[in-house]
């Protein structure tokens, strides 16, 4: 049984000086965080992604702009969320495929992961991810 990703909210506080978004591990995200990278710069053409992980679980954040994630199920079905707040976020659960795309000018997709990096956790081939998780 593959867990499904979904849309998360995080506390927004602010006042005339402006916003403060507070993300907090175990608390907002569930999983406590290994690694932080973010992803900048890509043209709206450009699909980034294109994997599934073995072990990792993920956040993403549009810290500024937007961007679009599709994530892939094994049945067949397909979501699509808009990443177009700073407060919202997606987690996706490990063995969830996945694509980002449609980015702004001014997108920075902040990602924070449950594993450090490794890339033999990684599946960049969709039937090879098919084989594996049915």
């Amino acid at each position: 049984m593959i867990n499904e990703a979904k849309m998360l909210e995080f506390s927004e506080k602010g006042d005339d000086r402006g916003h403060l978004v507070v993300v907090e591990a175990i608390k907002d995200i569930p999983f406590e965080i290994k690694r932080v990278f973010y992803i900048y710069g890509s043209d709206s053409e450009v699909i980034r992604g294109r994997h599934a992980n073995r072990k990792t679980e993920f956040v993403l954040i549009n810290v500024a702009g937007t961007s679009k994630v599709k994530v892939h199920y094994p049945n067949g079905n397909e979501c699509v969320f808009s990443l177009n707040k700073p407060h919202t976020g997606i987690y996706i659960p490990k063995m969830v495929w996945k694509d980002m795309y449609d980015f702004s000018k001014d997108s920075v997709l902040l990602v924070l992961a449950s594993e450090y990096y490794d890339p033999s956790e990684y599946i960049r081939d969709y039937d090879e991810y098919l084989k594996e998780i049915m």
